[in-house]
């Protein structure tokens, strides 16, 4: 038998700093999205409390206007989560870990998918972006458990071991970071499909 033996997985290690970007700017980009991270985290809340808090057949105007206008507020929330992304690691620098590419790998096509969608109002697209929001929520979710409430150590890297706890986001008390505006995107996007499937039953 062969005596090869498997190497051992790369050990997480913190980025080297690549900004190349103001750090002020930085900073006032992470709050704007940031405050749009959280505006959204209330928007989408208040739709599910309103959702399956009501009782049947009674009209909401907040539902309404989500279920107007889901196709193009879905085509937005993945625009800007698949461009910022970019922005934070080819401009600033930031380099994505293997959990960040694979959020990515669920995130980016639904921009493709809702853009035809609103091209064509083809309300249908909830079959197919729903399987896609599912599993990059899924991938988020174990992300924000082990970055927030895990040891570092249990986290995986990429083959470059890059971290993928590194606090290279860190607003409002450290609620706000790069994990968190991914996974709320996410539900964002689920809330959307949740309402224009579920709402447009009853209506």
């Amino acid at each position: 038998m062969s005596n090869w033996q498997r190497k051992p997985p790369a050990p997480c290690q913190l980025q080297p700093n690549r900004n190349s970007m103001n750090p002020t700017t930085v900073h006032y980009l992470n709050l704007f999205l940031g405050s749009g991270t959280i505006a959204l985290q209330v928007f989408s809340v208040v739709a599910l409390l309103i959702l399956f808090g009501r009782s049947k057949n009674n009209r909401s105007a907040y539902l309404d206007f989500i279920d107007r206008h889901f196709l193009v507020l879905s085509f937005f929330i993945a625009l800007f989560s698949s461009v910022f992304p970019l922005v934070y690691s080819e401009i600033i620098g930031f380099l994505p870990c293997a959990l960040c590419w694979w959020q990515r790998v669920f995130m980016v096509p639904m921009l493709f998918i809702f853009a035809v969608a609103l091209w064509d109002k083809d309300r249908r697209v909830i079959r197919y972006a729903l399987p896609l929001a599912s599993i990059g929520f899924l991938v988020s979710l174990y992300q924000n458990f082990f970055y927030y409430f895990g040891a570092n150590s249990d986290l995986p890297c990429d083959a470059t071991g890059v971290s993928c706890y590194q606090r290279l986001v860190s607003e409002f008390g450290g609620y706000i970071s790069i994990p968190m505006m991914a996974l709320t995107a996410f539900f964002a996007l689920l809330t959307l499909l949740a309402v224009a499937h579920f709402y447009r039953k009853e209506i």
